[in-house]
């Protein structure tokens, strides 16, 4: 069984049975949230609804498997993510397409830092209003955290 194969079933499988899965994440898209190479997410089964501001797991159109945030709704009911990282590449998924969501974030020393609670949907928010200074915000992020 390969990678793709272990992300479309076994994640799927084991978060119905009501298991914490826990993924390493690669890649700089989420940041400055999720670190690639650093970090990994703890993902549950999928909820009934989902709103913007979420953080899945899914297969997308354009990029294959990504763990981003839902930017929007789309009017065909279809999602559109957004990665905390990016600028403007929005990837786009069905309900069906989106595999886990991403409760909390585990970084090195066994931290877990929930994304569920207030204070982090208040800082998603925030995030998502200054888009278009992301490419400063980013560039003095990675300046000063040496990525």
């Amino acid at each position: 069984m390969n990678f793709k194969d272990i992300l479309k079933t076994a994640i799927p499988q084991l978060t119905d049975e009501g298991r914490e899965v826990i993924l390493p994440v690669e890649g700089r898209s989420m940041l400055p949230f999720i670190v690639g190479g650093r970090d990994s997410v703890v993902l549950i089964k999928k909820y009934d609804t989902l709103h913007v501001g979420e953080i899945v797991l899914a297969m997308t159109k354009e990029s294959g498997y990504v763990i981003h945030r839902i930017d929007s709704i789309l009017d065909d009911g279809a999602y559109a993510l957004l990665g905390d990282g990016n600028l403007k590449y929005r990837e786009h998924c069905t309900y069906d397409d989106i595999r886990a969501v991403a409760i909390a974030v585990l970084q090195p020393g066994g931290k877990r830092v929930p994304l569920q609670n207030g204070w982090h949907k208040f800082t998603a928010k925030v995030w998502r209003l200054l888009l278009p200074m992301r490419r400063y915000l980013l560039w003095i992020y990675k300046k000063t955290h040496k990525l």
